[in-house]
C-alpha cells in the first residue's frame, strides 16, 4: 500500500534558505534545459534520447544522486507521454517545463530515496545531499549534508520513496512529499461485523447509518459560508483586475486558502467518520453511486455547493484511502429515491422535502439525509433498520469536528 507524507521544510537561517533556493533552481534548469532539446528533437522528427548529457554542468550544485534523479524523472515523463500517445484517441502535450519565462522557474528538485534522512523528533529536520561547489562556497565538510528543519508528523511508516521537494510561491512555504510503502500486515483490521452507508449531500456533507442502529451526520453550513465568503473575495478582487489581467498574487492565494480550508474540513471529517465506525465494528462502507445527482439541484446556491464546493469524487476517493488505512471496504450503490423515500410505508411519490425534513402523508418526519443513508443501508444489506438512538450531529471549529448536546433531529420514531 503507497501512501505519501506531506510536511513543510522550514531553513532556520538565510544560508539554509538561499541553499535550499539553490538546488531547487538548478533542479528546475536541469528539467527544463533537456526537456527544451527533447521537444525541439521531437517536433524535428528525431530522437528524443539522444540529446546532451548535462551530467557535468549541474553535478558540483546538485550532487550525483539529485542530479541523476531529475534525469531520471524527466525520462520517465517522457516514457509516459509516448505510452500516452499510443493508446489515446486524441492530441496529447509532450512534457512541460518547470515554470516560463514571464514568471521564472518553478523550484522544485527530486532526491533519491537513499540520498535523504528525515529524523522526527522534538527537532525534526531533513537532510539533504549537496553538490561540491555549494559545499565549498558554504564551509560543508565533504561528508556533510544540507539540514533544514521540518514541521509536521508522519502519518504513515514503511519503505521511504523518492522525494518531491518545492516551494509554493503564492503560501511563500516550502513542501516536502515522502512516499512510503506500508507493509499489508501493518494495516488495521475491523474487530466487528456491522455495516454503514453513507449519504454524501450539500447542506449535510455526510449522513451515516450503521447495522448497529448508529446515525452520525456532519453540518456543512459553516464550510460552506467560508467557502461562499472566500468565492465572493475572490469575485471582487477579479473586479479590480486592470483591463487584460486574469489573475494576481492576492487571487491565487484566495484561491489556495478555499482549497486548503475545505480539503482540511474533509480530511478531518472522513478520519473522524472512519475512526468511529471502526470503533464501532464496522467492516464495510456503501455509499451512494453518485450518477446523475447534480441534476436534482437547481438553486444557484445549492448549485455552487454541488458543483463547486462538494467535490463529490475528491471526497470518494479520500475515503477510499482512509478505510483501507483501516481495512474497512468500501462499495458504491444506487441512491436512486433514497432522500425521497419513506422507511415506515416505503411511500415515495407523495412524501415531501423541505430543506433537511422529509415528510410522508402515513405521518413519518425525518431528516432526509439520515433517511437516505437508512435506506441506502437497508437497500444494500436486503436488512430492515431501526435506528433506536439519537443521531450524532457534528459541527466544524476549523480544527475538529465536535459533536453537539441536546442535538434535536426531527423524527417520530
Amino acid at each position: 500500500m503507497r501512501r505519501t507524507n506531506t510536511f513543510e521544510v522550514v531553513p532556520q537561517s538565510e544560508q539554509d534558505e538561499t541553499i535550499l533556493r539553490r538546488l531547487l533552481d538548478a533542479s528546475a534548469s536541469l528539467w527544463n534545459q533537456l526537456t527544451y532539446e527533447r521537444r525541439q528533437r521531437f517536433f524535428a522528427g528525431e530522437n528524443v534520447w539522444d540529446c546532451d548529457d548535462y551530467y557535468d554542468e549541474y553535478v558540483d550544485i546538485l550532487g550525483s544522486a539529485t542530479t541523476q534523479q531529475i534525469t531520471r524523472v524527466n525520462d520517465a515523463a517522457w516514457r509516459s507521454f509516448f505510452e500516452t500517445v499510443e493508446e489515446a484517441d486524441q492530441e496529447v502535450s509532450p512534457p512541460g517545463y518547470w515554470g516560463n519565462q514571464a514568471d521564472g522557474r518553478d523550484l522544485r528538485t527530486y532526491v533519491r530515496n537513499d540520498a535523504y534522512t528525515i529524523r522526527w523528533g522534538e527537532r525534526s529536520r531533513l537532510e539533504l545531499p549537496i553538490g561540491s561547489q555549494l559545499k565549498d562556497e558554504y564551509g560543508f565538510g565533504r561528508a556533510e549534508r544540507l539540514r533544514v528543519a521540518v514541521r509536521g508528523e508522519p502519518h504513515w511508516q514503511g519503505n521511504q520513496g523518492r522525494l518531491h521537494l518545492s516551494y509554493d510561491d503564492v503560501d511563500e512555504t516550502y513542501r516536502a512529499h515522502k512516499p512510503v510503502t506500508v507493509p499489508e500486515a501493518e494495516q488495521a483490521t475491523p474487530t466487528g461485523s456491522d455495516v454503514a452507508a453513507l449519504d454524501i449531500g450539500a447542506n449535510v456533507l455526510v449522513a451515516c447509518t450503521t447495522t448497529a442502529d448508529d446515525q452520525y451526520y456532519y453540518s456543512g453550513q459553516k464550510p460552506f459560508r467560508q467557502f461562499r465568503e472566500t468565492t465572493e473575495r475572490i469575485a471582487d478582487a477579479k473586479a479590480k483586475l486592470p483591463a487584460g489581467q486574469q489573475t494576481s498574487t492576492r487571487i491565487q492565494r484566495l484561491y489556495r486558502k478555499r482549497s486548503r480550508r475545505w480539503d482540511h474540513a474533509v480530511n478531518a471529517l472522513l478520519r473522524d467518520l472512519v475512526q468511529r465506525l471502526y470503533d464501532d465494528g464496522v467492516e464495510t462502507i456503501y455509499h451512494g453511486d453518485l450518477t446523475g445527482v447534480l441534476g436534482e439541484y437547481w438553486s444557484v446556491e445549492a448549485n455552487l455547493k454541488a458543483r463547486t464546493f462538494w467535490a463529490h469524487r475528491q471526497c470518494l476517493d479520500q475515503l477510499a484511502n482512509v478505510c483501507e488505512e483501516y481495512g474497512i471496504d468500501v462499495a458504491a450503490t444506487s441512491e436512486a429515491w433514497t432522500s425521497q423515500t419513506c422507511p415506515e410505508c416505503g411511500e415515495r411519490e407523495q412524501t415531501r422535502r423541505h430543506r433537511e425534513t422529509l415528510r410522508c402523508p402515513c405521518g413519518f418526519e425525518g431528516h432526509a439525509d439520515l433517511v437516505a443513508s437508512r435506506t441506502l443501508l437497508e437497500q444494500a444489506t436486503n436488512t430492515a433498520v431501526r435506528p433506536t438512538a439519537r443521531p450524532v450531529r457534528f459541527q466544524w471549529d476549523d480544527h475538529q469536528w465536535y459533536p453537539i448536546e441536546g442535538n434535536a433531529v426531527a423524527s417520530n420514531e
